[in-house]
């Protein structure tokens, strides 16, 4: 049975302008890196999709690579998509990228022009669509000239497979050259997507600034930290968390005594601010309005409703922000 969106869907979740385009994001925005793959259970991530939705959280983030199996979690995506939300596709704003190693030989990975477009279509065939809203290159590539890379996402938005261009994990210094070389072409770069968190502070040196004067766009993802950002392990390693599991990303050993203590001190203002510390990472990051979106990931539904409460608290004291500066300085 096709799901029945919530009436209220629009009522409660903020949009923002991405950069000077006339794109609009949730300030909560879903990403598929993980539990959408071949190893996770499908009515789960369904679930989280609908509950997203529902949420006002329009924008749903892949990559070819995302599963395991790499193209898994474009094909699940696909899946709840026809299932689900084929009345709904023009509500929805659905990203994928390509950069890392998808396939084997030459032609599978970093940035040329014969990758990107062959992967595009590839993704395309997986998601089920006939275009989707961002295509971004994924990670920056030296051998190959960027006018090359820029060349192959402006081909897909003038093919109308896709709607805008972005890029992802490229400095300031790289960032500025695509920038560049895009609007040269006619096909703004209209969004970025960092890694960036109160733990992964880098774009504070350049990058942001960079990009509001060009009037680009930026998605951080990885703000709760891999989950470090959050209560999740202020009480040891539950046993059915990311860092107990399979999981190369986040490992027992990551989670130090100096991680935790932060931690606890972030999560004591948090509980002040009547927050909880996952809500309140992402809170901080959207604070001076430099970022549109933050890219949240999710194993349960349950945690997507916590994160969307976030939206509606972006303003931090003086105070506040110093206390925190404090601690992630300690």
């Amino acid at each position: 049975m096709q799901h029945i969106p919530s009436e209220s869907r629009y009522g409660t979740m903020k949009y923002n302008r991405c950069g000077r385009s006339g794109l609009m994001l949730p300030a909560v925005s879903l990403g598929l890196w993980h539990n959408f793959g071949d190893v996770t259970l499908y009515e789960n991530s369904r679930e989280m999709v609908r509950r997203a939705f529902d949420l006002g959280i329009t924008h749903f983030d892949i990559a070819n690579n995302y599963g395991p199996p790499p193209g898994s979690a474009e094909e699940n995506f696909g899946r709840i998509l026809r299932a689900d939300f084929s009345s709904y596709r023009d509500e929805m704003i659905i990203s994928t990228k390509a950069g890392y190693t998808m396939w084997p030989g030459p032609y599978g990975d970093r940035g040329s022009k014969k990758y990107l477009t062959a992967s595009l279509d590839q993704s395309l065939k997986r998601l089920g669509l006939d275009y989707v809203d961002i295509f971004y290159h994924h990670r920056p590539d030296p051998d190959t000239p960027i006018e090359e890379t820029a060349s192959a996402l402006d081909l897909a938005v003038r093919q109308g497979k896709a709607l805008y261009a972005g890029i992802s994990n490229y400095n300031a210094e790289q960032s500025a050259a695509a920038i560049k070389a895009l609007r040269a072409l006619g096909t703004p770069c209209v969004i970025h997507q960092p890694r960036y968190s109160m733990l992964s502070r880098e774009p504070e040196m350049g990058l942001l600034d960079l990009l509001v004067k060009e009037g680009v766009g930026s998605i951080a993802y990885s703000p709760l930290a891999k989950g470090l950002l959050t209560d999740r392990y202020l009480k040891g390693i539950p046993e059915d968390s990311r860092a107990a599991g399979r999981s190369v990303f986040l490992k027992p050993a990551d989670i130090t005594e100096k991680l935790v203590a932060k931690a606890e001190k972030l999560n004591a203002i948090a509980s002040k601010r009547g927050q909880k510390l996952a809500q309140m990472a992402l809170s901080w990051v959207l604070r001076d309005g430099k970022v549109t979106s933050v890219l949240i990931g999710a194993s349960k539904a349950s945690q997507i409703e916590e994160c969307a409460m976030a939206a509606g608290n972006t303003s931090f004291s003086e105070e506040e922000l110093s206390a925190i500066d404090n601690i992630l300085a300690e």
